[in-house]
């Protein structure tokens, strides 16, 4: 009996280990850039983007909400992940598009807005002061 407890433990064991498919992996993210870079000028206006390069999984897309607030997402689609395809915001301001499978997701909330995607891009948290825009996990 104990033997047999034994092997089931290792059964599960060594069969419950393994990659998690179809999420974007959590990384380590701290971005931080003062309100004045020349980068973060889209920012200036309500549903302005911005593209940031080296964090995340595949770089991080800033947004500015019409209340003044600020979005962040990794860049890294939710729909099929593992290939690491990043979105691009639209010209519209309101979503941006997976090019690899041409699905669509809210740049207000990250939610998908069109198929084949189900689940939300990754959002970081925007913390915002007089000066600097810091964004983490």
């Amino acid at each position: 009996m104990r033997n047999a407890l034994i092997i089931i433990f290792a059964v599960l064991t060594f069969t419950s280990c393994g990659k998690i498919e179809g999420v974007v992996p959590s990384v380590p993210v701290n971005f931080r850039a003062s309100k004045t870079d020349p980068r973060l000028a889209a920012l200036n206006s309500a549903g302005g983007s911005v593209v940031i390069s080296g964090y995340g999984v595949a770089g991080l897309l800033l947004y500015r909400q019409a209340d003044g607030t600020y979005s962040c997402y990794d860049r890294c689609s939710s729909y099929q992940p593992e290939k690491l395809c990043a979105i691009s915001p639209d010209a519209t301001g309101f979503t941006a598009t997976d090019p690899c499978s041409g699905a669509k997701f809210s740049l207000s909330d990250g939610s998908p807005v069109k198929a084949p995607a189900v689940k939300s891009l990754r959002a970081y948290t925007v913390n915002v002061s007089n000066f600097e825009i810091f964004v983490s996990n």
